[in-house]
């Protein structure tokens, strides 16, 4: 099965196209491109297309998800992006650029667990955080 199915997000709110590295319930390696077709480019900004620092974000917590689900113990549960710490944006990322995506888990519990996340292109780092997931039921 391909790591990436394990995720409820679907096109166009979905940004992780492809997984290197897997170990379930611990850490995970990802990668997003940015084709630059991506609508919410067309106005952040007109001209000038930046990937908004929320969707790097947003790539790491997917990144992290696939990561939690991977672990049978989090099997059937939904984990919600539930807050971020130490957001550090270090480098613009613009289309065509490829984002590998790296989340280490830290603590998890039934309910909750934390990660730390880094993004780079070509081996800048674009976007670092803490990532807090909060599991949540599947829906039926």
């Amino acid at each position: 099965m391909d790591p990436v199915a394990l995720l409820p997000h679907r096109p166009p709110f979905r940004f992780v196209d492809a997984v290197d590295e897997l170990v379930a319930g611990e850490s995970v390696v990802a990668r997003y491109r940015v084709t630059g077709d991506e609508a919410f480019l067309a106005g952040h900004f007109p001209g000038n297309p930046v990937v908004p620092g929320v969707i790097q974000l947003e790539s790491l917590a997917q990144a992290g998800g696939i990561a939690v689900l991977a672990d049978e113990r989090y099997a059937g549960k939904l984990p919600l992006f539930g807050g971020v710490e130490e957001v550090r944006f270090r480098r613009i990322v613009r289309p065509g650029d490829e984002l590998r995506l790296e989340v280490t888990l830290e603590k998890m519990s039934a309910r909750a667990g934390w990660g730390r996340g880094r993004a780079t292109v070509e081996g800048d780092v674009t976007c670092e955080a803490r990532l807090l997931f909060v599991l949540a039921p599947a829906p039926a």
